[in-house]
């Protein structure tokens, strides 16, 4: 993995995964990480020349369980002021959070900066507070998925330039 950079804003792709009326959540396991322990959607940065369907990787890499996006819940610009005393830097990530269904089954092991997976109602997710969710957009998300956001896989095109 390339050296991450914060001087500027940064494209992160992720999910909203839904069952039975719940949103699955990953826990943040990145020992002296500012977000340790924290509930996340599962979600990582775009690699340098990865299409954003990267989502497929990131999901199964943080949730173990294969992903198939089937609609783009909305792109969403987080600034994180609340880390520029911690880290002497503020993160401003623009996400593309895809939704989609997952396989019934694990295909693969938690990545090492996930400890777990839970799936939680929309109001405890509601209830949660920045000491226990990493980013307080995943409120905006869930209310945005159960409202019934969607837009079309096709709003997003990746042209490679040789």
């Amino acid at each position: 993995m390339a050296n991450r950079v914060f001087t500027q804003t940064f494209g992160v792709v992720g999910a909203i995964i839904e069952r039975d009326g719940k949103i699955l959540l990953v826990k943040e396991s990145q020992k002296k990480g500012p977000d340790e322990g924290k509930w996340n959607h599962p979600a990582g940065w775009i690699e340098v020349g990865e299409d954003p369907t990267g989502v497929l990787r990131e999901i199964e890499e943080e949730t173990g369980f294969s992903f198939t996006p089937i609609h783009i819940l909305g792109i969403y610009s987080l600034i994180r002021k609340d880390l520029e005393k911690q880290l002497g830097q503020i993160h401003h990530p623009v996400k593309i959070i895809f939704i989609g269904t997952i396989s019934d089954k694990r295909v693969a092991d938690l990545a090492d900066d996930v400890s777990e997976t839970k799936w939680f109602t929309p109001e405890e997710i509601e209830a949660m507070d920045s000491k226990t969710l990493r980013d307080m957009d995943i409120k905006q998300m869930v209310k945005d998925y159960f409202s019934g956001k969607r837009y079309p896989l096709d709003l997003l095109t990746h042209t490679m330039q040789e």
